[in-house]
């Protein structure tokens, strides 16, 4: 793994190193040495150089720099699957799906190159307008996970670039890999040296001088919301424009005249996608009482039969390391100390591979709304159950969160899921269907998942400030004369 700094490919010169190992089987993968915060300054000055060029550009200019990076990823696309399963643990049909993402993404925000415009105000005479410009913020800081270690490369390189601001890449630790793939295709389209940079280390090391840093304009990242609570103090010392996506903790409710089988299939997927490592997975399972004990049997059923292992048959991958299967076990042993019972039978732990990170589909019941499994971000193929009456309780419990991103209810009561509407406190709604979100879509969240949003043109212009311009162009200004004393 290398960085790339003003055009050019380098090796970290830190003191330390980062070892990859695989989810799939615990082998190491490969070993880097991590960028120095002198690389890391590096970086920043070229993005703030090449700031003047870039932005002067067209944005149709720009974007035929992400039609082409979007050409050159589709032609050689397998390398990217193959590497997300490695450093990820996906399954291959998850791979692909995300590589879809990666296009998609870029596809999308090129299309707005001719869509950006700012606007044009009255002014309290026919003479007098004020145009309001969009302009870039400058260098752009994106820090990205390992959940989806390309989609979220390219969802905040594509933006960020369309709209004239030059960007440092900063990738998990865990994914280097995926981020390195994507930023070499981008390499290949002439794109002009300190456009884009990217440097990979250890957050402790880097992170605050990277999100501190004084000619960093703008940081965007996804990740937990204990980094982003410390990149929002760190970034307070340049007033830094923020857009970050933190956790989640998404309620999956199921009403008594639910399709049930439409409703299981997609908490199927949206508890297991990724291994439940996702920030709109599935958290909370709140079910009519009516149907409370048929449904639950059921998934714990149909989650017992998946298939963990070898990713071109697998239905679920492995966790990204050795620390989070320590986090989650911890959640179920939490559960099973306040009396939690575990409906699937297969919960015993690891799966097939004892050497790799995989933990085995959980469904856990008899468990309180207070319990850290219903309060606390799991991240992994763990979930819980509570019974619920009627639908204020519903509502409430839902609501019981200090995220607030994606929520999901299944019902055919047209009424009650427009009450929904109105009533869950969360920035994603999906009504009797799994997501995940679209690219015109505007991913945002309430409470402690984060500020601003991506995706959708409301996500291009987190990317864009508005710049005032009055203007009286009728030759006949009056500006009052102050009454001058004469000593």
């Amino acid at each position: 793994m290398k960085m790339y700094i003003n055009g050019k490919w380098v090796d970290g010169n830190s003191l330390s190193s980062i070892e990859k190992f695989s989810p799939l089987d615990g082998k190491l993968l490969y070993k880097f040495k991590c960028a120095s915060k002198e690389q890391v300054e590096m970086a920043i000055e070229s993005a703030y150089d090449a700031f003047p060029k870039w932005s002067s550009l067209t944005s149709v200019e720009r974007a035929s720099y992400l039609y082409r990076a979007k050409a050159i990823i589709e032609k050689s696309r397998k390398e990217l699957e193959d590497i997300i399963v490695r450093e990820n643990g996906k399954n291959i049909i998850e791979a692909k799906e995300e590589v879809d993402g990666v296009i998609d993404q870029i596809q999308y925000y090129a299309e707005y190159a001719r869509k950006l415009n700012g606007s044009v105000i009255e002014g309290e005479t026919n003479a007098r307008k004020i145009f309001q410009y969009i302009v870039p913020y400058g260098v752009v800081v994106a820090i990205t996970p390992w959940n989806f270690p390309a989609a979220m490369v390219a969802r905040k390189l594509a933006p960020a670039l369309l709209t004239g601001n030059t960007v440092v890449l900063k990738p998990s630790s865990d994914t280097v890999g995926s981020a390195e793939w994507i930023v070499r295709k981008f390499t290949l389209t002439g794109i002009p040296p300190g456009t884009l940079n990217m440097v990979a280390g250890k957050g402790s090391e880097i992170g605050d001088f990277i999100v501190s840093h004084k000619d960093v304009s703008l940081i965007t990242m996804t990740g937990s919301t204990s980094t982003g609570q410390s990149i929002m103090k760190m970034a307070s010392s340049n007033m830094a424009k923020l857009v970050l996506e933190l956790g989640g903790k998404a309620p999956f409710m199921v009403w008594k005249d639910a399709d049930i089988e439409n409703a299981l299939r997609t908490l199927l997927w949206a508890k297991y996608w990724n291994a439940g490592q996702s920030c709109i997975a599935a958290e909370r399972l709140y079910v009519h009482e009516d149907i409370y004990d048929k449904f639950v049997k059921r998934f714990a059923e149909l989650s017992d039969r998946l298939r963990l292992g070898n990713p071109a048959t697998a239905d679920m991958g492995p966790l990204i390391n050795g620390g989070a299967v320590k986090t989650v076990t911890g959640f179920i042993d939490e559960a099973l100390s306040r009396g939690g019972k575990i409906a699937t039978k297969r919960s015993n732990g690891k799966g097939p591979n004892a050497n790799g990170y995989f933990v085995r589909p959980t469904v856990i019941t008899n468990i309180g709304q207070r319990s850290k499994l219903f309060q606390e971000e799991v991240f992994g193929p763990v979930i819980g159950a509570i019974p619920i009456s009627n639908k204020e309780e519903m509502f409430k419990l839902a609501n019981d969160s200090r995220y607030g991103l994606a929520s999901y209810l299944f019902t055919k009561d047209l009424e009650l899921a427009h009450e929904a509407f109105e009533r869950i406190r969360f920035g994603e709604l999906y009504i009797n269907m799994p997501g995940p979100e679209a690219s015109q879509g505007y991913h945002t969240g309430f409470r402690m998942t984060g500020q601003a949003g991506e995706g959708s043109y409301y996500g291009i212009m987190e990317y864009l400030k508005r710049k005032n311009i009055y203007i009286d162009y009728s030759g006949k200004v009056k500006i009052p004369t102050p009454k001058l004393r004469n000593d």
